[in-house]
C-alpha cells in the first residue's frame, strides 16, 4: 500500500484570500414593526418603546446631541398604530448599542443588538426558505453546496468534483446562495459557515432549532472529539505520519478534529478515508469536508469499499485497497439498549475497527456504556447476546487497551445517554490489563475549569502512570506522592492472575464506575476512628466507658474483598427486587410498604400500605423478613435494617437478606447454643458496609446515577469480627433510637405550647 497521498498536478488552489467569498451586495429585508424589533433584537417591547422615545430625531436635536437617533417609520408603510421600519436601519442603530451581560469574544468585542437583529433575521429567511423548499435538509444541502464550491470546488476539476455537487450547487435556488454567502461573510471562514449551518456550534444551534433539523443528534459531542484527538497527538508531517480511517464517520467530527482547533486543516496528516453509510450524512460531509479545503478525503459507504482497489484521493493512479491504518475511528449512532441483540451493534464496529488496524495502530470508538454492562446472567436459561460475545472476544484477544468512561451529559441532545470509549490494539498473544478510567469522576472535580478534564485523562493513559495489577505495595497505595487517584484509574487484569483475584472475563460490569474502587486516598482510618470516638465521648460523658471498651486497632494484613455478585450466586445473599404498584392500592391500612420516600426520610415507615386483597394482585412482589437490609442505590447508597419484617418494597428500593440469618434467629428463639463462626454477616454489619465510601462511589447513569448492587464489595472478615462489628453498630443503633425518641419529644412539647400560647389557651408563668 502505498504512503504517500495523491494529488492533482493540474489543480490550482486558490489562496486563502481567494478562497474568502466576496461579500454579497446588500440584501433588502422586508420592513419590520416595534414587536418584530423586539422579538428579533431579544428585549422586551418597553425597551423598544424607550430606544423610539429618547433618540428620537426631535428629542436628540432639541438637546444638541449628535447621536444617530432612532430611523423614522418608512412613508406610507404601516399605520401610525403599528408603523413599519426599514430593517437593515435597524440593525445598523443597534450596532451602536453592546449587549453588557454578554460575554465579549475572543478580541475583546461585546457582541451588539445589531448582531442579535441580523442572527435573528437570517433564522427567520432560513425557515421561510425551509417552508419553501419543502425540507431543512434541502436547504441546508443547497446552502453546504455553495459553501463547498466557494471554498475549495472552484479550484477543482469538473470531473473530480463529488458526485452531484456541480449540479446542486448550480440548481440551488437564489436565496439560498445569498444567504449561504452571507453567512460565509459573517463568520470570516467557509468551514465555520458550513459548521454554524449544520448546528455545530452555538449559533449552529439555534438555526438547527428553527429548522427543526435532526443533523446535531448523532454528532460527536466536542469534548470527545477533543479527548480522541489529545489521545492521538500530534500527526502532521515528518517520518512518523499516520493514515486513518473514520468508520460511521457522521459529519466527520472525529476526523476534523485531527486538524487542530477549531478544525483548521487535515493537510499534511497523512491519507485519510470516511465511511458513512447513510447517504445523505454521507453528501454532507463530501462538502463539509471541502469547506476545510479537505476535499482529497474519500467517504466511502461501507467498510467493505476500502477493501476495493480504487484511486484514493481522485488522483489518477495505480489502484491499490486502504484496507488498513494506523488510526481507526468509529462513533456508531447508538443509544441506549438499541440493537443490543444485533450482530453488527456497535461492538461490531469496534471489532471491526480492530480489523482494521496496521501492526503497532490504535483504535477509538465511542459505544454506549449499556455495552460494557450487560451480563448474561448465570442460570441454564441465561442468553449471551451477540454484544456480550464481542465484548468477550475483544477481551480475550488482548484488543482493549483502555476503557474510558466519559463525563455524563456529554451529549446536549441525548442526555439519558452515557458513552464510554474504547482504545484498541491489535490482538495479542497474551491479553494482560485494562486500564480502567473514570473521567466523568474527574469531570465533576474539574467542573470549573473548563476542558481540564481531558488533560488529566490523557495523562492517566500515559505509559508507566497507573503501575500493572500486582506493581504496588500497600505503603505505596497510601503515598501522598501517588500522581493519580485509585478511583479514577486502575489496571485490571483479563484473566485472573490468582485464585478468586479481580478480572475482566468474570461475566459482570466492565464500565470503570462498577469497577474502580480504593480505599479513601491519604485518609488515616486509626487515627480518623480515634478522633470519632474522643469527639463521642466529649458530647456524651455518659458513654465513655462503652467508648472505651472499643478494641480498635491497625490491621496488619491487608483485607481481600469479595463482590456481592459472588455471594449472591454462591447462595449466601439472596437479592429481593421491589415491585412496581398501582398507586390506587395504596392506603392507610394493611402491610407498610417502603419506597424511594420512606429510605429518603421523606414519610416515615408505616405512613403508607397495603391490604392483603390488594396485595395478592402483585404476587412477585416482595415482603421482608426480620434482619432483612433494605437499600436505595440511587444518587449514592442508603440502607436500613428491617428489624421486624412484613414490609413490602417498592420500586427501585431493593432488599438484601442473609440465607443464615433466619436459621440463627430461630437457634436464639429456642435458647439453642448459636456458634460464633455460625454466621458469616450480620444485618447492621452488612448495612453499614454497603454505605461504604468505596462503593458509595460506583455510580453511573446521566439522569439518575444508580449503584449497581451486583458490583458492591464486601471486606472478607472472621465471624469474631462480625460479631464484635456488629455488636457496636447495634449498640450504636439502639443509642440513635433513644436520642431520636428524646428529640420527637422535644420537638412535640414545643409544638404543643406554641400551639396553646398562639391560640390563647394557655398561660405562661414561672415557677
Amino acid at each position: 500500500m502505498p504512503r504517500s497521498k495523491p494529488t492533482f498536478m493540474s489543480w490550482e488552489r486558490p489562496t486563502p484570500s481567494q478562497a474568502k467569498p466576496t461579500a454579497p451586495a446588500p440584501r433588502s429585508y422586508a420592513p419590520v414593526s416595534l414587536g418584530e424589533i423586539k422579538e428579533l433584537a431579544g428585549v422586551g417591547r418597553p425597551t423598544v418603546s424607550n430606544w423610539r422615545r429618547r433618540h428620537s430625531r426631535q428629542v436628540l436635536q432639541g438637546a444638541n446631541d449628535s447621536r444617530r437617533p432612532f430611523p423614522d417609520p418608512i412613508p406610507g408603510a404601516g399605520s401610525e398604530s403599528k408603523p413599519l421600519f426599514d430593517a437593515a436601519e435597524i440593525a445598523d442603530w443597534l450596532d451602536l448599542r453592546a449587549v453588557s451581560d454578554a460575554e465579549p469574544d475572543e478580541n475583546g468585542r461585546l457582541p451588539t443588538y445589531g448582531d442579535r437583529f441580523r442572527r435573528a433575521l437570517r433564522l427567520r429567511g432560513l425557515v421561510a426558505l425551509k417552508h419553501r423548499l419543502g425540507s431543512a435538509d434541502t436547504v441546508i444541502s443547497q446552502a453546504l453546496a455553495v459553501i463547498a464550491m466557494s471554498s475549495e470546488g472552484k479550484g477543482w476539476i469538473p470531473e473530480y468534483l463529488p458526485e452531484g455537487l456541480l449540479a446542486e450547487y448550480e440548481g440551488a435556488d437564489p436565496d439560498v446562495v445569498r444567504a449561504a454567502h452571507e453567512l460565509m461573510d459573517e463568520i470570516g471562514a467557509p468551514g465555520w459557515a458550513a459548521d454554524a449551518l449544520l448546528g455545530l456550534d452555538d449559533e449552529g444551534l439555534e438555526i438547527a432549532r428553527r429548522l427543526e433539523s435532526d443533523l446535531v443528534m448523532d454528532v460527536t459531542p466536542r469534548g470527545v472529539a477533543a479527548l480522541v484527538a489529545a489521545l492521538i497527538g500530534p500527526n502532521e508531517g515528518g517520518p512518523g505520519q499516520r493514515s486513518t480511517i473514520s468508520l460511521c464517520a457522521g459529519l466527520g467530527e472525529l476526523l476534523l478534529a485531527m486538524g487542530g482547533g477549531p478544525y483548521e486543516d487535515l493537510r499534511g496528516h497523512g491519507e485519510l478515508v470516511a465511511v458513512e453509510p447513510d447517504p445523505l450524512l454521507r453528501k454532507l460531509l463530501r462538502y463539509r469536508l471541502m469547506s476545510y479545503e479537505a476535499g482529497t478525503v474519500d467517504v466511502c459507504a461501507s467498510p467493505s469499499d476500502l477493501d476495493t482497489p480504487r484511486d484514493w484521493g481522485g488522483a489518477p493512479g495505480k489502484p491499490y485497497a486502504f484496507s488498513h491504518a494506523d488510526i481507526v475511528l468509529a462513533d456508531p449512532p447508538y443509544v441506549s439498549g438499541e440493537r443490543e441483540r444485533d450482530t453488527e451493534g456497535p461492538l461490531w464496529w469496534a471489532a471491526e475497527a480492530v480489523r482494521r488496524l496496521e501492526p503497532g495502530g490504535r483504535a477509538y470508538v465511542v459505544v454506549p456504556t449499556w455495552t460494557l454492562t450487560r451480563t448474561s446472567g448465570t442460570g441454564p436459561t441465561s442468553v449471551r447476546t451477540p454484544t456480550i460475545g464481542m465484548r468477550q472476544a475483544l477481551l480475550e484477544r488482548g484488543c482493549v487497551e483502555a476503557i474510558v468512561q466519559l463525563p455524563r451529559r456529554i451529549n446536549p441532545f441525548r442526555t439519558g445517554a452515557e458513552y464510554a470509549l474504547l482504545v484498541l490494539r491489535p490482538p495479542s498473544a497474551g491479553p494482560g490489563s485494562v486500564l480502567l478510567v473514570d473521567a466523568d469522576r474527574i469531570a465533576q472535580r474539574t467542573a470549573g475549569d473548563g476542558d481540564a478534564w481531558i488533560g488529566r485523562t490523557v495523562a492517566l493513559t500515559r505509559p508507566g502512570v497507573v503501575p500493572e495489577p500486582g506493581e504496588e505495595g500497600p505503603e505505596e497505595k497510601s503515598s501522598k506522592e501517588v500522581a493519580y487517584d485509585h478511583r479514577d484509574a486502575r489496571r485490571v487484569s483479563v484473566r485472573p492472575s490468582v485464585r478468586g483475584s479481580e478480572h475482566l472475563l468474570d461475566n459482570r460490569s466492565v464500565l470503570p464506575a462498577h469497577r474502580l474502587a480504593a480505599p479513601e486516598p491519604r485518609v488515616d482510618h486509626f487515627e480518623e476512628t480515634l478522633s470519632a470516638r474522643r469527639a463521642a465521648a466529649a458530647a456524651m460523658p455518659h458513654l465513655r466507658e462503652w467508648l472505651g471498651d472499643m478494641g480498635i486497632a491497625k490491621r496488619d494484613v491487608p483485607v481481600r474483598h469479595r463482590k456481592l455478585d459472588e455471594h449472591l450466586r454462591a447462595g449466601q445473599l439472596t437479592l429481593l427486587n421491589g415491585h412496581r404498584i398501582k398507586e390506587a392500592d395504596i392506603r392507610d391500612a394493611g402491610l407498610p410498604v417502603v419506597g424511594r420516600e420512606e429510605m429518603l426520610g421523606e414519610l416515615p415507615v408505616g405512613t403508607r400500605r397495603i391490604a392483603p386483597e390488594n396485595l395478592a394482585a402483585y404476587p412477585s412482589a416482595k415482603i421482608t423478613e426480620k434482619g432483612d437490609v433494605v437499600l436505595l442505590a440511587e444518587h449514592g447508597v442508603r440502607c436500613q435494617v428491617d428489624a421486624v419484617g412484613g414490609c413490602v418494597l417498592l420500586a427501585p428500593v431493593q432488599g438484601l437478606r442473609i440465607v443464615a440469618y433466619r436459621d440463627h434467629v430461630r437457634n436464639v428463639a429456642l435458647s439453642e447454643p448459636v456458634r460464633p463462626d455460625a454466621l458469616w454477616m450480620r444485618p447492621h454489619s452488612l448495612a453499614r458496609l454497603l454505605q461504604a465510601p468505596r462503593n458509595q462511589h460506583r455510580g453511573s447513569g446521566s439522569l439518575v446515577r444508580r449503584v449497581s448492587v451486583r458490583d458492591m464489595d464486601l471486606p472478607q472478615l472472621s465471624a469474631d469480627e462480625i460479631a464484635e462489628l456488629e455488636e457496636i453498630l447495634t449498640e450504636a443503633e439502639r443509642l440513635r433510637a433513644d436520642v431520636r425518641r428524646q428529640l420527637e419529644a422535644l420537638d412535640r412539647l414545643a409544638e404543643r405550647v406554641s400551639a396553646g400560647v398562639a391560640d390563647g389557651d394557655l398561660a405562661l408563668r414561672r415557677r
